[in-house]
């Protein structure tokens, strides 16, 4: 199904632009966080691979892509050297990375729905490992690096929000049988889309109703 979307060329080169820019993430936290190049390394393989890793784990595509493909691997890697010599520079740019970023979030939440319905899984399940392919390298990111996961806090702008949008539009193509190349497409550009405005309007999730004091966000 996934290669009826796309042809296998440029699937893979999206996937490897996705990939980079979501290892780009990875190594820039690294670097505020004073790792070595070591540590960035790690942070940048984990945040542009543990999503569909886990993704493939969960529904027995072994060995995961991540480690039949060179390219899937070392492209972490380039990301590595990029911001290691010139993280200055990336850091300058960042509003041009989150627009890749959110790129590779609106191809991801297609892409990880189609293969986890592609082994068998119903829709809504494909649905979430639709969003776990998205979003599950930046938690994963995170906590390696000892932070609360950008996705659980409320001061971060949508993230998940997005993914899930793409990843419910494209299980109702399935589910209506009008999933093509043109369709697929639709349901990336809405999460990246979603995404894009939530970075410009700063939207956020909202919190619990009626909080009875500011407190609460000191976990006093």
């Amino acid at each position: 199904m996934l290669q009826e979307l796309f042809s296998p060329s440029v699937l893979h080169a999206l996937d490897l632009v996705g990939i980079f820019v979501f290892a780009i993430s990875g190594a820039l936290l690294a670097v505020r966080k004073n790792f070595d190049v070591f540590g960035m390394a790690v942070l940048a393989e984990v945040t542009a691979l543990g999503g569909g890793l886990l993704r493939d784990l969960i529904i027995g595509a072994v060995p995961p892509a991540a480690f039949t493909d060179l390219g899937y691997f070392l492209m972490p890697l380039v990301a590595t050297v990029l911001v290691f010599f010139l993280h200055p520079e990336v850091e300058r740019i960042q509003t041009g990375v989150n627009v890749f970023d959110a790129a590779g979030l609106g191809l991801f939440c297609v892409t990880g729905t189609v293969k986890a319905y592609e082994y068998g899984l119903g829709l809504t399940m494909s649905a979430v490992l639709g969003l776990a392919t998205a979003v599950g390298g930046g938690v994963l990111r995170d906590v390696l690096a000892n932070e609360v996961p950008s996705l659980l806090r409320w001061d971060r702008d949508l993230y998940a929000v997005p993914a899930i949008v793409g990843a419910t539009v494209v299980a109702l193509c399935i589910r209506f049988d009008t999933l093509n190349a043109l369709t697929g497409g639709l349901a990336a550009l809405a999460a990246f889309s979603l995404r894009l405005l939530a970075l410009r309007f700063h939207w956020r999730a909202p919190r619990a109703w009626n909080r009875r004091s500011a407190m609460a966000d000191d976990g006093q």
